[in-house]
């Protein structure tokens, strides 16, 4: 899916892909090779992780952005999820939900294999089901103040990472920021299930059944519906 952008005070502001990917390439292309599925060209997948370096690439008085896919139907006023930002603990930079399907216990396969009470991969509540990045709060100041992200984004660091999990991937920002957060939870601030409810089943019936629910469950009333893989959105 594109993102798109929401800023406050609200504004609309177009940027050129070409120039973006210019800024993008030499801070993101250590982690393609372990987080893209290779359509295109590397440096044209750079991209899909522009929210992995969004804090070096917009002016310094952007403080916070909001990331939005476009396959999303809103079920209440988006500035209810602007005010997440003031639950952010010290030490968090960004907002987001955890993943609704099995799709990280299939990636780390290996690593749960190696360590068989791990929570990596594991449904919740227990367990470590990876991020969905369809919506993301991004509070750019708090990357660029946070050395310890600073740190992750370094391809060394990204290199022992992707080595300790036996980590590759295909979703771009959303791999990296899964992977990260096996190691450092403190960066993220959960988003409720409520604010992503992802419809896709496609790991339902592709050798998941037994376990599926366990991820995909979500309680509450919805307040932004996702339609990941192409899932129809319910009507209202």
């Amino acid at each position: 899916s594109i993102p798109c952008l929401f800023l406050a005070p609200l504004q609309v502001i177009f940027h050129d892909v070409a120039a973006l990917t210019d800024k993008l390439f030499p801070v993101v292309e250590a982690m393609q090779k372990h987080f893209s599925a290779g359509s295109g060209t590397y440096y044209s997948d750079a991209i899909f992780f522009l929210s992995v370096a969004m804090h070096q690439i917009m002016p310094k008085e952007i403080q916070r952005i909001i990331q939005l896919d476009l396959d999303l139907k809103y079920k209440t006023n988006i500035r209810e999820l602007f005010e997440e930002f003031d639950n952010f603990l010290p030490g968090a930079i960004i907002g987001i939900a955890r993943e609704m399907q099995p799709v990280y216990r299939h990636t780390f396969w290996q690593f749960r294999h190696e360590n068989p009470t791990t929570r990596v991969g594991g449904p919740p509540p227990d367990g470590l089901p990876g991020f969905n990045s369809g919506v993301m709060l991004l509070s750019l100041e708090a990357m660029r103040q946070s050395p310890l992200y600073s740190r992750l984004l370094e391809p060394m660091h990204v290199q022992q990472l992707a080595s300790k999990y036996h980590f590759r991937g295909h979703l771009g920002d959303q791999d990296f920021f899964t992977m990260i957060g096996m190691e450092h939870p403190e960066l993220f601030h959960v988003l409720d299930c409520t604010w992503n409810r992802q419809l896709c089943t496609w790991w339902r019936d592709h050798g998941y059944s037994d376990v599926f629910d366990a991820y995909f469950r979500c309680e509450g009333h919805v307040k932004i519906y996702h339609g990941n893989c192409n899932t129809p959105i319910p009507d209202d």
